[in-house]
């Protein structure tokens, strides 16, 4: 343990625990939303962002991007990116409802049946993609130069550092008063109440659950390609430890809640490189579960605990 590496480390800790906690924010409202409608735990959404990154790379490899482009080249490559990536994660979510959970949904099939299905898709999807890319790191062309914008302390806050934090901010602020002020807003948050209630008052339990899985599976293409943007590598299963890591920021800010998946991505995202800078390296994955179980103990519905059905309008 070392109280002098966290204080000389603390800035580069601080912006680089930003970046990831944003990319976990993201990746954990398919967990947040699919929970928050159907107290369901999706564990396929781990191969929906593995999805979105695959995709960044086909666009990468069609486009024969060998160095960073500049200027409106670089928007243009970014956005192609992300609608991309977005178009094959949301896709592959809801291909996922379609057919591994909405079958089970009409006979009646318990949730452990839907958490079954949910782990043979997962490892189905895995292996596919194993068999026709890689089964090792993939690395890809960098995406942005990493110019240093600014100085904070010892950090060096780079042009891909601020483009992943600003968009997963907006993105999830965009979300969240999509669900807290619009007419589909509320649709979600009666079928997450009463979907009995909610169905005879006419509205479409299987369209809402499909476009829940259809957002969720959208926040993970976006998720996707801010992960290549900074890390500029892909695998099969790129999706499993980071899956991880966004279900239990899910959690620790409260599932079911959007804020609390924004709060609980941010919180992971800082205590993995926080507790990498104390307690080395090696500690940078169990710090992240040991304080998870810890705030469980304490407070069991996380940090916000308001749930999808009682967001406020």
């Amino acid at each position: 343990m070392s109280l002098h590496s966290f204080v000389a480390e603390f800035w580069p800790s601080t912006v680089d625990g930003l970046v990831l906690g944003s990319i976990y924010a993201l990746f954990a409202l398919g967990y947040t939303m699919v929970y928050g409608v159907l107290k369901l735990i999706n564990f396929a959404h781990s191969e929906v962002f593995m999805v979105g990154t695959m995709a960044v790379l086909a666009v990468l490899t069609v486009l024969h991007v060998h160095t960073p482009p500049g200027g409106f080249i670089l928007v243009g490559l970014l956005l192609v990116c992300v609608l991309v990536a977005m178009a094959a994660s949301g896709f592959t979510a809801v291909l996922l409802e379609r057919v591994a959970y909405r079958p089970l949904r009409r006979r009646g099939a318990s949730r452990l049946a839907a958490l079954i299905s949910a782990i043979g898709a997962s490892f189905a999807l895995q292996e596919v993609f194993g068999i026709y890319y890689t089964r090792n790191a993939t690395e890809m062309t960098a995406i942005m130069g990493n110019s240093v914008v600014f100085t904070l302390g010892a950090a060096r806050v780079t042009s891909d550092d601020l483009l992943v934090i600003i968009t997963g901010v907006v993105m999830m602020v965009a979300l969240e008063r999509l669900v807290a002020t619009t007419k589909f807003g509320r649709g979600i948050r009666a079928v997450a109440q009463d979907p009995e209630t909610a169905t005879l008052m006419g509205v479409n339990l299987d369209r809402i659950i499909l476009y829940t899985f259809l957002i969720g599976g959208l926040m993970a293409g976006v998720a996707a390609t801010l992960f290549d943007v900074h890390y500029h590598q892909t695998r099969y299963d790129v999706g499993q430890l980071p899956g991880l890591k966004a279900f239990t920021a899910a959690v620790l800010g409260g599932i079911g809640n959007l804020r609390g998946a924004l709060v609980g991505g941010l919180v992971i995202g800082l205590l993995e490189f926080y507790g990498a800078s104390v307690f080395g390296s090696q500690w940078r994955d169990p710090v992240v579960f040991i304080v998870l179980v810890l705030v469980l103990l304490v407070r069991p519905t996380g940090i916000l605990g308001e749930s999808l059905a009682r967001a406020r309008a």
